[in-house]
């Protein structure tokens, strides 16, 4: 068993951590807001520490889910930094949903301090991190992601090294394309059986079944009928998400005629008062446009 630090107990990093707890690794938690981290050794067991750098100090492996890259780089190269304490031969895992090229700036210090670099975005909300069942997309050198892949086995349902640092983020990127357009699909045939007289969630029940059928489907539909959109993964997440999407995009010269056109549609859902409602909430926007009252 290892001696790991786990930075940032959100919605994601808190049941991760608490799995890698659980499989009997001696783990010290930080939080930015402290009150979280000593809750969460209260119900876990484990240590806080009150920075990032005394976190991270003679640890093997330092974990990190935090909100964007910002945040990331002040976990790690900040004031009281992971990187100020991480010793060398030490390994940090990053399951922040970021950018590549964060990714790959962090990477290259870390190679200068001695220290690996695996970025590991997940898929499978906050459900998959409550149940440990997460598809981790990883970015790193052969040699470090199996020395991650040990750790990450507590939280995971399927792991893939998808090339060197950065193409972690990259597929993660890919994913959420996938979601914004899956969503959106639903949302509009789920509202048209709806307006047609169907039952809508027959519809979906069927269609699941079928090559309409997807996760979104067959989990979200029922709660998209019902509009209860309390499932973990919010719009204004989403939107920081497909921000980055489209950014790398342009950097490498790929058109994103759909995932332009859903951001939008988000940003009008934050409109609505949506910020915090989950990504199924598209259909929400659809419901105000033909006179629905949804706030």
């Amino acid at each position: 068993m290892a001696k790991v630090a786990f930075l940032g107990l959100g919605v994601m990093g808190y049941p991760m951590a608490g799995f890698l707890q659980k499989a009997g690794h001696d783990v010290v938690v930080y939080n930015r807001t402290k009150a979280k981290a000593d809750k969460w050794c209260t119900e876990h067991g484990g240590t806080s520490a009150d920075t990032p750098a005394a976190a991270a100090a003679n640890c093997d492996i330092v974990l990190a889910c935090v909100g964007n890259d910002d945040d990331l780089r002040s976990i790690v190269t900040g004031e009281n930094g992971a990187f100020s304490t991480m010793k060398s031969g030490a390994l940090f895992i990053d399951h922040t949903t970021a950018s590549a090229k964060v990714a790959r700036e962090l990477a290259e210090i870390g190679t200068a301090k001695g220290i690996g670099f695996v970025d590991a975005p997940v898929s499978g909300g906050q459900a998959g991190a409550e149940s440990g069942q997460l598809a981790i997309m990883c970015g790193g050198s052969e040699a470090d992601y199996a020395k991650a892949e040990p750790i990450m086995n507590a939280f995971a349902k399927a792991m893939v090294r998808m090339g060197d640092v950065g193409a972690g983020q990259l597929t993660k990127m890919a994913n959420q394309i996938c979601i914004a357009g899956i969503v959106q699909g639903m949302s509009e045939a789920l509202n048209f059986a709806e307006k047609s007289g169907l039952d809508p969630k027959q519809v979906a029940g069927l269609v699941s079944q079928g090559a309409g059928g997807s996760w979104q489907l067959a989990n979200r539909a029922d709660t998209m009928v019902d509009r209860k959109f309390n499932y973990g993964f919010a719009v204004d997440w989403m939107r920081k998400d497909l921000g980055i999407a489209l950014d790398t995009a342009k950097e490498v010269g790929v058109s994103l005629p759909i995932t332009a056109l859903v951001d939008q549609f988000y940003a009008d859902v934050q409109q609505l008062g949506g910020s915090r409602w989950d990504t199924s909430s598209l259909i929400q926007r659809l419901r105000h446009m033909q006179g629905e009252d949804v706030k």
